[in-house]
């Protein structure tokens, strides 16, 4: 795998719209399992957000308190949605990154974090804040990146205009969210070519909802452009419950894992079958 790659292994992701509750212990384990590995990244492990909107994600705290870094290079990361959820995060050494939904779209952003895009605004500069004083770092999810069902104005302007924004607070990594599954080959290329042309280098990143027949040719044209984040969720589970109905499945990090060539076949399988013990009733 080439350094700038970095993979991100989303098991919050995976599992959050999960009806039956996981055992606390049980995702405990599986993290710690995925930690240990030392082949991610980053692990995108839980959320800081209402229980009433997201129930799987009710015992994040319990869960962040038994998470062992030990000696890999894995990282933490949970996603706020608020000024409070991040005060809550920002006081556990073992989570780096705190992740923040911000939509290109008016609709889903009200709907997501209960605020408009320029109160959102306000909002990133503070968690940013925060951030610094306790040596975390801010990764945006450019929500709606690609496509927007909810019928506001959506353009590959729109969303550079909205990066650019972002960029300007020194915020270095950003990841453009494919949040319905609308990317193309055609729309990764154009707005991601756009992104580099009128911004200062950042870390550029695809957290890709897909179908399993088009992951490869998106991940290939997205490499080529100069994106070097990529999230992933094993066997393709998930999808934004916020989002619609019907949940597009999240890219299969199986398929990146092979792709980068990161981690033995063995060690793939083992995570499978890890992953689908968790979340059987």
């Amino acid at each position: 795998m080439a350094n700038k790659i970095k993979l991100i292994e989303c098991p919050r992701d995976a599992i959050q719209g999960i009806k039956h509750f996981i055992p606390t212990i049980k995702k405990i384990e599986y993290l710690n399992y995925l930690i240990s590995l030392d082949i991610f990244d980053t692990v995108d492990f839980g959320s800081f957000v209402s229980h009433k909107a997201i129930p799987q994600m009710a015992d994040t705290q319990q869960v962040v308190n038994e998470l062992f870094i030990g000696n890999s290079k894995t990282k933490l990361l949970a996603i706020v949605a608020n000024e409070r959820g991040a005060k809550e995060a920002s006081v556990y050494g073992n989570i780096k990154y705190l992740g923040f939904p911000f939509s290109v779209s008016e609709t889903f952003q009200l709907k997501n974090t209960n605020s408009t895009r320029l109160e959102s605004l306000d909002t990133v500069k503070y968690i940013n804040d925060i951030c610094h004083k306790n040596n975390q770092e801010l990764v945006i999810y450019l929500s709606m990146a690609f496509g927007n069902p909810y019928k506001n104005e959506w353009n590959s302007d729109i969303v550079v205009e909205w990066y650019s924004k972002l960029n300007e607070l020194s915020i270095s990594t950003i990841s453009l969210a494919d949040t319905t599954g609308m990317a193309s080959n055609e729309s990764l290329s154009e707005i991601g070519t756009k992104i580099f042309k009128n911004n200062k280098a950042t870390d550029l990143g695809l957290h890709l909802h897909t179908k399993p027949e088009e992951w490869k040719e998106k991940i290939v044209i997205a490499q080529q452009i100069g994106y070097t984040r990529f999230d992933g969720a094993i066997l393709g589970f998930g999808g934004c419950p916020m989002a619609q109905n019907e949940l597009v499945g999240n890219m299969p990090m199986e398929n990146l894992l092979r792709f980068f060539n990161v981690g033995s076949e063995e060690t793939i399988e083992i995570i499978k079958e890890k992953f689908t013990k968790l979340i059987e009733i």
